[in-house]
């Protein structure tokens, strides 16, 4: 009969291996958070060597945060999407800066603008404060495109105030979908209920609240076991840099921006939408229909789920009624998530040149 050999050393072995591994995913978990304590997105640096500088400037009761590039051309005013902040721009900045005298303007409720406790969240309050922004900063009528909320506020300037606008660029505005109460079938509409919880519940971290509310957005964009790791991330990135914008490195673009943008974010724009009041006295179809300048609709990619919400800014009968009342508009379908110019930024840069300079 043979002898049965010990199962020690496999044993051994086993238990070798997975002390191998955890080791590794200490020292991983190490270097990760040395990461998170010091990581500052290299665009930061882009941007600076482009002669683009970070100002601010006092306009009626709104003090301006903005970006200023060198004056190379034309002037260029750049309006985010919304839950981001000017800086969500830098991707394309250093490049159109120089064919372009660039403004990337933190509009009310987003980056480092600040303005009074009862301020109106609404597309008339802000528009009439951009459109003052262009009269006294940037003097001179401007080429203007505007992602998600900030092509709304595009739309508004280009129908209002003709004689500060030349030309715009929407870049996939949710046009009539984010109107009341049609934007209760969106899925932008989580966000926005959410800011309006978050005001109610009197939470005081919109960031993180943002984040354990949102799973399944984590779990679609970075992966099914993501969210604790951004969460101990941003803990941590927070103790090493008190006050600072939280920055994470290893995040697809849009996700990143979006963290640093929830930095700053007021919930009350979201909270607005979700309301009804941010587009009172602000029809869609009748501004558009009083556009005059060149206008260019970019329409990203979108999705009706099957209990009819829209999943993106736009449907495609959204995107044609929008052309069929602007007297001089052309339309451009891209292959792109929402904020194009953080998606294919090289596609948006030419985009913009194309349009605007030619």
């Amino acid at each position: 009969m043979k002898k049965q050999k010990s199962s020690r050393p496999r044993l051994k072995k086993t238990l070798w291996i997975i002390g191998g591994m955890i080791t590794a995913l200490v020292v991983t978990a190490v270097v990760l958070l040395i990461r998170f304590d010091h990581y500052v997105d290299p665009w930061h640096k882009k941007v600076a060597e482009a002669g683009i500088q970070e100002k601010t400037a006092k306009v009626n009761s709104v003090q301006f945060n903005y970006a200023e590039g060198p004056d190379n051309g034309p002037a260029l005013l750049l309006l985010n999407a919304q839950h981001m902040d000017w800086f969500s721009y830098s991707r394309v900045l250093p490049e159109l800066s120089e064919s372009f005298h660039v403004f990337a303007v933190d509009y009310p409720g987003h980056g480092k603008t600040t303005y009074p406790a009862d301020y109106t969240m609404s597309a008339n309050q802000i528009g009439g404060d951009l459109a003052d922004f262009i009269e006294t900063v940037i003097q001179e009528p401007a080429f203007v495109t505007g992602n998600s909320s900030g092509g709304l506020l595009t739309t508004w300037l280009a129908a209002n105030k003709p004689e500060l606008v030349k030309a715009v660029v929407l870049e996939d505005p949710p046009l009539f979908s984010a109107e009341y109460p049609r934007v209760q079938k969106t899925i932008a509409n989580k966000s926005f209920a959410l800011s309006h919880r978050f005001l109610e519940e009197g939470e005081d971290d919109l960031l993180m609240y943002w984040l354990e509310s949102a799973s399944d957005f984590f779990e679609k964009h970075a992966g099914k076991n993501a969210l604790p790791v951004i969460k101990a991330a941003i803990a941590t990135y927070r103790n090493a840099n008190p006050g600072e914008a939280v920055e994470i490195s290893f995040l697809p673009d849009t996700l990143r921006l979006m963290i640093r943008g929830f930095n700053y974010y007021d919930p009350h724009f979201g909270a607005a939408f979700y309301e009804g009041t941010w587009n009172e006295q602000f029809d869609h179809a009748e501004a558009l229909q009083k556009i005059e300048c060149p206008t260019l609709l970019i329409h990203a990619n979108f999705e009706i789920l099957e209990d009819g919400t829209l999943s993106g800014a736009m449907s495609q009968e959204d995107a044609d009624q929008a052309i069929s009342l602007i007297p001089n508009a052309q339309y451009l379908k891209v292959d792109a998530e929402h904020v194009v110019h953080l998606d294919k930024p090289e596609q948006f840069i030419q985009i913009v040149k194309d349009f605007f300079l030619n």
